[in-house]
């Protein structure tokens, strides 16, 4: 991606790392726990998620406290888009969690130095997420509606969020009762060696998938999920949460179009990485990797070719109209 010195960095980072102040796996010694990449929440096998949950009981750690502010999702929105929709009414006191020691209560102490490469890192996340609040700042202002810059968290190991204790194995997530973007910038290490997803614009896709899911929150697609999720089987639970997280990356593909043509950042090969990114985590290859086996209807984020797809109709298009995955049919 094409960025300069003089690029405008965002002021909603809230960086935490070196503070501690989450659950951090035995054995992890003072790295950054057990890594379990995907674009949050939802991408773990069920075998995967057993182990964890094990793990976490051994310790004392309730797993559905890291589990719960997982995913996304979505009914049919085939005559509703996006600005048919009213934002919902967001609470924004922290009620028990509001204590001291915990982020948003007393100031951090200074915690351990961060590397230099982390850093450069955090400029450059910085710079992505400035250039996703210029874009989706004018696009709401296009249908008459007010765009609430999220804030990114950069953390190491663990962190306490709205939705429970968020965590390095978790991979990027989005917590949509605090509408934050959680990153332990770790996670860009394992996209580039363990799923061969290296390059810059890979990384700026796993933020504008995350910040897609923020746009869901503010057009109440979230909410409409979440009660739908409720009254389903879990296997019709994990096709809507599919869905919710291919329209995700499609908004990613409508976000870096936009961007493109607001400021000319893309560059040869940047598209590509993007696709291979998306490949890369797509359920059936995190399964074939972890498992040895593909199981569809355990699906959470979708198939790599589902991923590609979506985010090709996003980027291709540039329009929002395009995202409509929960249209009958459109999987």
């Amino acid at each position: 991606m094409r960025y300069e010195d003089d690029d405008r960095q965002s002021n909603n980072v809230d960086d935490r790392r070196g503070q501690g102040g989450g659950f951090r796996f035995p054995g992890s010694g003072g790295g950054r726990g057990i890594q379990i990449p995907i674009g949050g929440r939802g991408g773990m096998s069920l075998t995967s998620l057993l182990i964890l949950g094990a793990i976490m009981l051994f310790f004392g750690i309730n797993p559905l406290e890291v589990l719960l502010g997982g995913g996304q999702g979505f009914p049919d929105i085939s005559q509703q888009m996006p600005q048919q929709q009213e934002a919902p009414q967001r609470r924004t006191e922290r009620g028990p969690l509001d204590i001291p020691g915990l982020p948003g209560s007393e100031p951090a102490t200074k915690g351990t130095p961060v590397p230099k490469g982390e850093d450069e890192m955090k400029v450059f996340i910085s710079r992505v997420l400035a250039d996703t609040e210029d874009v989706w700042n004018r696009v709401f202002e296009s249908f008459g509606r007010k765009y609430k810059e999220p804030q990114l968290v950069l953390f190491s190991g663990g962190t306490q969020t709205a939705c429970g204790t968020g965590v390095s194995a978790m991979g990027p997530f989005y917590c949509p009762l605090d509408q934050k973007v959680y990153v332990d910038l770790v996670f860009y290490d394992e996209l580039k060696k363990r799923f061969n997803a290296p390059g810059d614009f890979a990384q700026a896709y796993v933020i504008a998938h995350e910040v897609g899911h923020h746009v869901q929150t503010l057009l109440g697609i979230s909410d409409q999920v979440q009660r739908a999720k409720q009254q389903a089987s879990e296997r019709e639970g994990n096709r809507i949460q599919v869905m919710m997280e291919l329209q995700a990356d499609c908004l990613a593909g409508v976000w870096a179009n936009l961007n493109d043509q607001l400021k000319k950042r893309l560059e040869t090969g940047d598209i590509e990485e993007g696709l291979n990114a998306a490949s890369q985590i797509g359920d059936d290859m995190i399964q074939k990797r972890t498992q040895g086996r593909v199981v569809p209807d355990a699906f959470t984020h979708g198939s790599a070719a589902q991923r590609v797809e979506w985010f090709t109709r996003g980027f291709d298009s540039g329009e929002m109209k395009a995202c409509d995955t929960f249209k009958s049919g459109a999987l």
